[in-house]
């Protein structure tokens, strides 16, 4: 009997997570209607880290000390950082939804990044997953030709992507240290940098005035990353890295859906094949049964644990 209601607290924590991650897509769509892109990441990065150090002091948990905070902070660095201030700036100008597909190759971006670094082995089901996704990215970036999708923002939803992915492979050549206190450093050093683009960009660093702002920006705050983050723990404690995958190949299913009812975006031909093609790589090279093994995500190490954008 325990052990049903573990499967069931566990599925519904994971469904959650997805549900939650879906629509961080859409709630930056919203925060970047009125709030600068690299101030309202900084904004919520910050925030997000406050609420984690509020965690962290009450558990008592150590920081990571030496090699461990050098790694936490790299980690930051491309991890918050980069990926954030490339992915709001991307969500400028393309869907969420689409935003969501191309950060669902992350997790195939990492095996194949592991495996040129040196970390994972070889294997040709991967690279067939590799060039689906590839293929789907070059069918979704098509409609470029014509000002549908613009290049740069789609190549730096890319960049995003693969910050993620580095991000996740760095941090395993340092020492581990616990996944709270490691992501309330990395998201430090993530929201100084996002701060100081926006400083350097000159941005206008205000507070919401709108109630849609404040509703996007406390979302994202709250349940987009702090409540993502304890319920991706909560699911990694009981399910294999390999099944909490799925999560990548769920999210952009949630931001289409929700970026077409809440703003009116049309679901086009393009969004829909190059999509699913990208999808359908994740899936082979690193989902499905017999897949490439994932590199194991050590808590804060994990592209998406915080921030599926």
């Amino acid at each position: 009997m325990r052990d049903r209601l573990g499967d069931r607290l566990t599925l519904a924590a994971f469904l959650v997570t997805v549900l939650l991650g879906g629509l961080n897509f859409v709630a930056v769509r919203f925060s970047n209607r009125e709030l600068p892109p690299f101030w309202g990441a900084g904004l919520r990065i910050g925030a997000a880290a406050l609420v984690l150090l509020a965690v962290a002091s009450i558990q008592r948990l150590q920081f990571p000390r030496g090699r461990a905070l050098l790694g936490a902070s790299i980690y930051g660095l491309l991890g918050f950082g980069g990926s954030y201030a490339l992915g709001y700036w991307a969500i400028l100008y393309i869907p969420a939804g689409l935003a969501a597909v191309i950060l669902a190759s992350a997790p195939l971006f990492t095996f194949v990044l592991a495996v040129v670094q040196g970390l994972e082995r070889f294997q040709w089901r991967g690279l067939l997953g590799a060039v689906l996704a590839i293929t789907g990215i070059a069918l979704t970036s098509l409609g470029s030709v014509g000002g549908a999708v613009p290049f740069w923002p789609l190549l730096a939803a890319l960049g995003m992507a693969l910050c993620f992915a580095e991000a996740s492979i760095i941090i395993k050549r340092f020492p581990a240290s616990h996944p709270v206190s490691t992501n309330v450093v990395a998201m430090a050093v993530g929201a100084v940098v996002l701060l100081g683009l926006s400083t350097l960009r000159d941005e206008a660093r205000i507070l919401p005035a709108q109630t849609s702002t404040w509703v996007a920006l406390l979302y994202l705050i709250l349940l987009g990353t702090s409540a993502v983050f304890v319920l991706f723990l909560f699911v990694l404690k009981r399910w294999s890295a390999s099944t909490i995958a799925y999560q990548f190949v769920l999210f952009p299913l949630v931001a289409v859906a929700a970026s077409s009812l809440l703003e009116g975006t049309p679901v086009t031909m393009g969004l829909l094949l190059g999509g699913g093609l990208i999808l359908g790589g994740v899936y082979v090279g690193v989902v499905a049964p017999g897949a490439p093994p994932q590199p194991h995500p050590r808590m804060g190490s994990e592209p998406c644990t915080s921030c599926p954008t």
